[in-house]
């Protein structure tokens, strides 16, 4: 991505903030305006009060400096303060569209991209943005107005002068490219080992419990040291590179005013220029590597968010698969059928997962889907709520292609309950109600009951109000499932699907969670995926699914009759 594309599109985020950009504009060009009257007074601070000891300059002109140096300084502060506040809303804007475009990435984007570098993007990316905008942005233009203003003080003052002093002024910008190149490179190595980092500390934090049982501490603690140690190596090179900038910027000021210093001194011997005249002009010529050196300084953080600002916009510009047409329609409710037509889909667009499938499913039908691990059941109804779309086929509810509806319409007609647990760090209540917050207490005291999970809840210190933890930490795997069951059940969606859903559970509660379940599921389109066969024994139908195929369906009876696959899988399980 150029730079040029690059800081366009930073620059797009400044359009809501017109009026307060203008007004710091208008700051930092009094600040550089003041600054250049500060270093032309120093000529007639000289000349009239210590050559021509004049006693009226002498009252005046203090009170002028004080006045400069108190509009000055209230320019500043607008302009800072208006700056950073800017710099502020910027990184909050920005943080809320990449987490909006995260959430509106399809399943198979997080399935390849580490957690970590996420957070990484969200957290630290955009505050390396926030700088190069409100900072080094905002402080390039400040440094630019001061020296155009002191640039037209010494062409005033001496143009012969400024005429040397301007040939050295091209060198100073030469270290300023040059370690731009290498700013820009380590600031990419290094925000990409900060998501190392990230994501290795997610890893390990939210995995604590296996790090601990195969004994894998040190092991861990080695891997951070090593990101860490290798975070810190890029560190210490970025800081060597920005401390080796400034002498070097020192030295080429200090041969430019030398040679000022020597031309300017010979001419007011030789009578040619006055005392203040070569003071005023030797200050402003200072003053001018000061922005200068300040270029060099904000360049480091300028690259630093120029590389941000290129892992952020890859972010943003990758577009999600799975999205409305422009012409989708709001799905009816539920009412007839699910079918599925030679519906194939890959992960890869290389190996078929599922294939051709077939599959009718009525209305408050009881769908179990049975087989070996891998064989492609999850796939399969992770494509109702379009997770992921087919490769191949159509998948039709009540004749509508999912295609052709919109994502919201169809999925506020389904409730999930996965094998992985997913709670978040808030509330009982908040966790059971996720997915409706205005639902009431009695509504949310009947879906835990339901999902026999109010005893226990009854029992937690704060009840409904007790937070449990991050992933549901604080509660067992059954409770956390029971929850999760209570979610689906006030959800109260026509279409369900079950994956393990009853997985966690010991025997006395699974008993208790199936019956909840069973009534559940009256009147309602139910998958259920299982490898416990005895939780399906009643399902309408069972389909088998082996290699990405269906391979057997019916009844339980009727499948342990035929002698097949699902006999095969049945006497495994109840062999003992």
């Amino acid at each position: 991505m150029q730079d040029k594309n690059l800081i366009i599109r930073l620059l797009s985020f400044l359009k809501p903030h017109k009026g307060k950009i203008g007004i710091a504009i208008t700051c930092m060009i009094l600040v550089s305006g003041l600054s250049s009257a500060q270093a032309y007074m120093i000529k007639p601070l000289l000349d009239e009060i210590f050559v021509n000891k004049n006693r009226v300059m002498l009252n005046i002109l203090p009170f002028v400096l004080i006045m400069v140096f108190l509009l000055k300084g209230i320019s500043n502060y607008f302009a800072n303060s208006l700056l950073d506040t800017l710099g502020q809303g910027i990184i909050r804007d920005l943080r809320k569209k990449i987490f909006s475009h995260i959430h509106s990435l399809p399943i198979s984007f997080f399935h390849n991209t580490p957690t970590g570098e996420l957070i990484s993007r969200v957290i630290n990316d955009s505050t390396l943005i926030q700088m190069a905008v409100s900072r080094a942005l905002a402080g390039v233009f400040k440094d630019l107005f001061q020296v155009f203003g002191l640039v037209c003080v010494v062409v005033y003052l001496n143009w012969k002068l400024a005429f040397i002093a301007l040939v050295f002024l091209p060198l100073a910008f030469i270290p300023v490219l040059h370690f731009g190149r290498k700013f820009r490179k380590l600031s990419t190595t290094n925000q990409q080992t900060v998501a190392q980092v990230s994501n290795i500390l997610h890893e390990t934090i939210t995995g604590h419990k296996i790090v601990k049982a195969f004994g894998m501490e040190q092991y861990e603690i080695k891997r951070f040291s090593e990101t860490v140690d290798n975070l810190f190596k890029i560190i210490v090179k970025d800081i060597k590179n920005n401390s080796l900038q400034g002498p070097i910027m020192e030295l080429l000021g200090g041969l430019g005013i030398t040679a000022i210093i020597w031309y300017g001194g010979h001419q007011v011997i030789i009578g040619q220029s006055t005392p203040g005249i070569f003071f005023a002009f030797l200050t402003s010529i200072i003053m001018i590597y000061n922005p200068i050196k300040g270029v060099s300084n904000i360049n480091s953080a300028l690259q630093q968010g120029l590389a941000a600002a290129t892992r952020i916009f890859t972010l943003l510009d990758i577009k999600s698969t799975i999205q409305d047409k422009p012409e989708a329609i709001h799905l009816p409710p539920f009412q007839n059928n699910i079918i599925f037509t030679d519906v194939s889909f890959s992960y890869d667009g290389k190996t078929e997962v599922l294939k051709d499938i077939n599959l009718n499913v009525k209305y408050g039908e009881i769908i179990a889907l049975v087989g070996t691990s891998g064989g492609g059941k999850t796939t399969l109804v992770n494509l109702i709520p379009r997770f992921f779309d087919v490769t191949k086929g159509s998948i039709l509810i009540d004749g509508a292609d999912l295609r052709d509806v919109t994502m919201k319409s169809l999925r506020s007609q389904l409730a999930i309950v996965s094998q992985q647990t997913i709670l978040f760090n808030d509330t009982v209540r908040n966790n059971i109600a996720y997915g409706d917050p205005t639902r009431s207490d009695e509504e949310v005291i009947t879906a835990a009951k339901a999902a026999h999970a109010y005893d226990f809840i009854k029992e937690l210190p704060d009840g409904f109000n007790t937070v449990v933890g991050e992933s549901g930490a604080r509660l067992s795997g059954g409770q956390q499932q029971r929850l999760s069951i209570a979610r689906a059940l006030l959800k109260n969606a026509p279409i369900l699907i079950l994956d393990e859903a009853t997985s966690a559970l010991d025997t006395e509660s699974e008993r208790e969670v199936q019956r909840a379940l069973e009534n559940l599921m009256k009147n309602r389109t139910t998958f259920v995926i299982a490898h416990r066969l005895s939780t399906i024994r009643n399902a309408d139908r069972i389909i088998v699914v082996q290699e990405g195929k269906i391979a057997e369906e019916g009844t339980h009876e009727s499948l342990m009759i035929h002698g097949g696959a699902y006999k095969m899988l049945h006497d495994m399980q109840f062999a003992s």
